[in-house]
């Protein structure tokens, strides 16, 4: 297939799974010889989270104080705004990783700007708010080819729509991701304010999907018999407001005499700058994600690369790319069940033999090969060029 220009939407600049799965794709993209350009609203003006080998698009954005439904409405219109032109439309092929983007390209087919468009559906959010689920919905009907990263998410959007999904899965960057120790790690453990004892990783942030609240209880019950264990709860920016849930985590932090501080037992970061990343998964002696509804779980790859164990759920996307050696599996609604998992990780045996076989299934996961899996897709949704003609 000759270059094609290749523009993709994704719903922010921040660290996000869809947002980096997005970059990376981009970036592999135009090492097959692509013009990948990834574009994101970015109201704060600061760009992406990461330096990016494939060009981007910072989307002017306007500040929104009102609600969710407001904010996709405005990041929509953003978009509106930015393809507004057939200029602005240049490009053979246009892909939404979300239901901003995606709305805003169905909007532009019908407006006969764009021939149509290729969307990825990461996960499923389920809305009480009719506009949102509508907004949702309209982005994966209109599109004309639909890609998932796992197959449980295509088995459910075929059931929801009618559609015939196609799986794209994911990579990981095994030259960013690695198992050696270097300088940053130490740096990263005094930022934090980390100590010697064991080290619980959590990616997310506060979120119900995420499954923190299983988090909190598993890591207290922890800590009752490893005094000197951290928690670690990384990450958390999203465009959904999660303020109630975040409540009750904390809550249940003080309930157990956890609350969160610097150097105590419970340390939130907020987003992580992206060169700290792999420092801050080597530190961790494990990272404990048994999340509740997940697209794929990006950090498991990223963990793994970088030799720390990983605790996953025992469902679906996880079982789907993880044999049963590679992690501990665990019920996500069974605290104890977690909690038990974060102490075997800890045995030495255990966590040496996880190491191993976890670097080796993030090895078998290229971002090369994620970007081939979607040229098929790509050929049946790009724009015919006309070719000059001569006299």
């Amino acid at each position: 297939m000759t270059g094609l220009r290749i523009a993709l939407l994704t719903h922010s600049t921040n660290p996000r799974g869809g947002v980096a799965h997005c970059l990376a794709l981009a970036e592999a993209l135009c090492a097959l010889g692509h013009e990948a350009v990834v574009h994101a609203p970015d109201p704060s003006g600061r760009g992406f989270f990461r330096a990016a080998a494939c060009p981007t698009v910072s989307v002017s954005a306007r500040t929104v104080a009102g609600d969710t439904v407001e904010l996709v409405q405005t990041r929509i219109n953003d978009y509106l705004v930015h393809f507004g032109s057939p200029a602005a439309c240049g490009f053979d092929v246009f892909h939404a990783h979300d239901g901003i983007g995606g709305n805003a390209l169905a909007t532009l087919k019908q407006r006969r700007l764009i021939p149509g468009f290729v969307r990825t559906v990461h996960h499923l959010d389920t809305f009480a708010d009719p506009q949102l689920a509508d907004w949702q919905d309209r982005s994966i009907q209109e599109a004309r080819r639909i890609l998932c990263v796992s197959q449980g998410w295509t088995d459910q959007v075929r059931s929801d729509f009618g559609a015939m999904p196609e799986v794209v899965g994911n990579g990981v960057d095994m030259a960013a991701y690695q198992p050696a120790p270097d300088l940053q790690d130490a740096a990263v453990r005094q930022r934090w304010g980390l100590g010697d004892g064991p080290i619980v990783l959590a990616i997310g942030g506060f979120e119900a999907r995420k499954n923190t609240l299983g988090i909190i209880e598993a890591f207290a019950r922890l800590r009752e018999r490893r005094p000197g264990t951290q928690l670690v709860i990384a990450g958390g920016a999203s465009l959904l407001d999660h303020a109630s849930y975040r409540a009750r985590c904390h809550a249940a932090l003080t309930v157990h005499g956890l609350a969160a501080g610097a150097n105590g037992p419970v340390i939130e970061t907020g987003p992580v700058p992206q060169a700290d990343m792999p420092a801050l998964y080597r530190i961790a002696d494990m990272l404990a994600f048994p999340s509740l509804k997940e697209g794929f779980g990006l950090c498991v790859l990223e963990a793994m690369a970088c030799g720390t164990p990983v605790i996953v759920s025992h469902r679906p996307p996880f079982t789907e790319y993880l044999a049963e050696g590679d992690a501990l599996f665990v019920d996500p609604a069974a605290p104890d069940d977690i909690a038990r998992a974060m102490a075997i990780a800890l045995v030495p045996e255990t966590h040496d033999r996880l190491r191993l076989a976890g670097f080796a299934r993030a090895a078998a996961h290229s971002w090369r090969a994620c970007a081939e899996r979607h040229l098929d897709a790509y050929a049946g949704c790009a724009r015919i060029r006309q070719e000059p003609t001569h006299a």
